[in-house]
């Protein structure tokens, strides 16, 4: 081999390159391989007290889990300050969005 030859031309890198490229393809995301059944990963606290207050309305939301940020003066920016404080009460809202999601999934069903 002389010197050109152990040094990759544009081409060599091209040909490596997709060859690389080939076998470093985006792989699924790191996260859904360490959590895939994990219904909650991914999943921010906003989506989950917006898609709450779409499935159930604010009033039911606020019977469902009876905290003032769903009941009096409801809105998305009060909810997720308070829930980000209380653990508990995110806890609920965390188990009330799993069951709106089966809820959801056994309506599709049918």
């Amino acid at each position: 081999m002389n010197a050109t030859e152990s040094t990759p031309t544009p081409d060599a890198r091209t040909t490596e390159g997709s060859h690389t490229a080939q076998a470093a393809e985006p792989a699924p995301p790191a996260a859904s391989a360490k959590q895939p059944r994990n219904p909650l990963h991914g999943v921010t606290l906003e989506a989950m007290v917006v898609g709450l207050a779409d499935y159930f309305g604010w009033d039911e939301l606020g019977r469902q889990i009876p905290i003032r940020c769903f009941q009096i003066d409801p809105s998305v920016g009060s909810s997720l300050k308070f829930l980000r404080k209380t653990p508990w009460a995110r806890e609920k809202v965390e188990s009330l969005y799993l069951f709106m999601l089966r809820d959801q999934r056994r309506n599709a069903q049918e």
